[in-house]
């Protein structure tokens, strides 16, 4: 390529970060070259600068971040030096952003379609009434169900994995020149995930859109990035095309990201035929309006044991989740606590039943209050299910993070924000904890981390099942996580269980075609697997149907 085709350049970059009144030197002269049409992978564990870095690209920093030193040309444009006037001019038309968060990217009180034509309508690339038909067409293209009326929900009515794509959707409103992808497939299952990255990469190859895709999903950028860029703590550790990346990294860092986890925990052995189970889900139909969502749904829990519950975005996984804690009261079947039925409305059961269902939220960043410090965040389920105040709460919230194994002195009066993404986690394993529970609801714990870190979530929360005799149901659509943690397997369809059996059983043929499907899609660290897949799925149109003609 010719410096005609440099769309963007970055030159020693670095980047502050506020600490205690300090700054402290976060990303450490950093150089990165994109052109049009091309595809930049940037990996690397938590905390290294990887999106921080997509933020700077932009010209943008967080709060309390600053860009202490070097340039960002964006066609020629130095981001550094540019007006207010002119980022607001390039910002959302020429260089759009799809976050690791739709949840917290989204405003709670408009509808998505309201959200999507604001960008095209303020910058003069369509009237409403033509972003609000484009954004249909593009609800369509990414596969959202219903186009037409799903854009007239507010974010809290669709899934996680059904936000993400309509984040998507808006990022790509004004065909902009420049995407940076932050994580985009995190909260995604494995079918969804297929579709949405081939329409991700053939609407980069189609409008000649550059992307700088940041992940920790190493088999995704693998068929994303035409180059791969790794860091580690703000340094920048090598950086060559992909093919080149993979079969040969240089570094011992980087071959480290490549190996295989090691930690495989294995099943523990079957309950007896007698055993009350803890958690006994039984013909249990739910709807949302008048709509059902759960149809039939039965399946059992017993102690101390493991039961992951898989399947694609809107099966039913969490919307099961929030039957059991009494969230959504279903409307027809029995959930049962150790053989007791518990109130289908999660106001009329006592504190006790309350205590006994704890959950452990996907997005740490949405789950914990932003403004309280994390003795408050850990200390309010102390006091409200032990009555424990004053000195001695404040001592049970120090016992409970040395339990997640935080120094309680380093991080007790520190807000979230000043928290890496797996030690906010930790924090919401221990506000569960808090209520000294006997079951818990980990709803896709892992799914916004790196495989570093969340390793060591897995290996906690492992710990934990042994020394405090928990139970758990685990919500994932990572089967690799699957395979390291459960004992016993729950697939879900729309709805309905399709499968279920220990874990041994499962991955094991024959299996049920959704099954099957699921397993099939897992990405592999080649690049060709997706168009591999898609071709031997018949599906090649999906990255056509991606495309959204001008």
């Amino acid at each position: 390529m010719t410096n005609r085709d440099l769309l963007l350049k970055i030159r020693d970059l670095h980047l502050e970060g506020r600490s205690d009144e300090t700054w402290q030197q976060i990303v450490n002269g950093v150089d990165l070259d994109l052109h049009k049409g091309e595809v930049l992978g940037l990996i690397g564990e938590s905390g290294a600068g990887k999106s921080t870095i997509g933020l700077a690209a932009m010209g943008f920093t967080r709060d309390g971040v600053r860009i202490s030193k070097g340039s960002v040309e964006f066609d020629g444009i130095d981001l550094t030096q540019a007006s207010a006037s002119k980022k607001r001019s390039l910002l959302g038309k020429r260089i759009a952003y799809v976050a690791q968060s739709a949840a917290a990217s989204f405003n709670p009180a408009h509808k998505l379609i309201e959200q999507h034509v604001e960008a095209p309508v303020q910058h003069g690339v369509m009237s409403k009434a033509e972003a609000m038909a484009d954004g249909i067409e593009l609800y369509r293209r990414l596969r959202l169900p219903n186009p037409e009326e799903i854009g007239f929900r507010y974010p809290h009515q669709v899934s996680g994995g059904q936000l993400q794509r309509a984040m998507t959707a808006m990022a790509m409103s004004c065909r902009p020149d420049l995407i940076i992808f932050d994580e985009p497939t995190t909260a995604l299952d494995v079918t969804t995930q297929i579709e949405v990255l081939a329409a991700i990469r053939r609407i980069v190859e189609e409008f000649d859109t550059a992307a700088i895709y940041i992940t920790h999903d190493l088999a995704v950028v693998a068929q994303m990035a035409d180059r791969i860029k790794v860091l580690l703590k703000g340094d920048e550790v090598e950086e060559a095309d992909t093919r080149t990346m993979l079969s040969a990294p240089k570094e011992n860092y980087t071959r480290s990201l490549w190996a295989v986890r090691s930690f495989q925990r294995p099943a523990k052995p079957a309950p007896a035929a007698d055993a009350t189970p803890i958690v006994s889900i039984q013909n249990v139909t739910a709807a949302y309006g008048k709509i059902d969502v759960l149809h039939d749904v039965s399946f059992d829990i017993h102690a101390g044991r493991t039961v992951a519950v898989v399947g694609e975005s809107g099966s039913g996984k969490s919307t099961t989740a929030r039957c059991i804690t009494g969230l959504l009261p279903p409307r027809q079947g029995v959930i049962e606590f150790e053989g007791e039925p518990l109130p289908r409305d999660y106001r009329k059961r006592n504190k006790d039943q309350l205590r006994q269902a704890q959950m452990i939220y996907q997005m740490a960043d949405t789950a914990l209050n932003p403004r309280k410090t994390i003795g408050e965040i850990i200390g309010r389920p102390v006091q409200f299910y032990t009555g424990l105040r004053g000195a001695k709460k404040r001592e049970r919230v120090r016992a409970l993070l040395n339990q997640i194994e935080l120094e309680p002195d380093q991080f007790i009066d520190r807000l979230p924000s000043e928290l890496s993404g797996g030690q906010k986690q930790r924090i919401g394993i221990a506000r569960a904890l808090a209520a000294e529970p006997r079951f818990v609801i980990c709803d896709e714990v892992t799914s916004a981390l790196d495989q570093l870190v969340a390793e060591g979530i897995l290996k906690l929360l492992a710990r934990l099942q042994d020394e405090l005799g928990l139970t758990y149901m685990f919500i994932t659509h990572d089967l690799a996580t699957v395979q390291a943690i459960a004992d016993e397997v729950v697939v879900m369809k729309e709805g309905e269980v399709v499968e279920h059996g220990p874990k041994a059983q499962m991955f094991r043929p024959p299996h049920h075609p959704y099954t099957d499907l699921l397993l099939s899609s897992v990405p592999e660290m080649d690049p060709d697997w997706l168009s591999r897949m898609l071709a031997e799925r018949g599906e090649d149109n999906i990255g056509d149907a991606a495309v959204v003609r001008m």
